[in-house]
């Protein structure tokens, strides 16, 4: 089995920084696609950040500039540095990852962390 591990969630105040960690383990012959998505009470589960394997990104209108997501491949882990923090950011920030376990890519998800955001 994959775990997506994620850490670095917190409060912080707006205009504040966090950086968020996601790490997968487990018999894991390549990860393609990581993300990040995030559901705020009420809402739906949202994409924050994507990254290829091969580096290409993709950001939500709402967070292009703000935020900068990177990987690390040999160590499975994605981040998410999330600057300029606005309280509309508060959400739980869950951890996304597309893997190849066997023959066939699966997504799997990590527990989430809660981020949360004062004005």
């Amino acid at each position: 089995q994959v775990q997506l591990v994620e850490s670095g969630g917190g409060l912080a105040q707006a205009g504040g920084s966090l950086r968020l960690s996601c790490a997968a383990s487990g018999i894991i012959f390549s990860i393609n696609t990581m993300g990040w998505y995030r559901q705020a009470p009420g809402k739906q589960r949202e994409l924050v950040a994507s990254i290829t394997r091969g580096e290409i990104t993709n950001y939500a209108d709402s967070v292009k500039g703000r935020f900068t997501i990177s990987r690390d491949n040999a160590k499975n882990t994605a981040y998410l540095q999330m600057n300029s923090l606005k309280p509309d950011d508060t959400a739980v920030y869950y951890c996304n990852a597309a893997a190849l376990v066997g023959l066939s890519y699966s997504s799997y998800w990590g527990q989430g962390t809660q981020v949360t955001v004062s004005s």
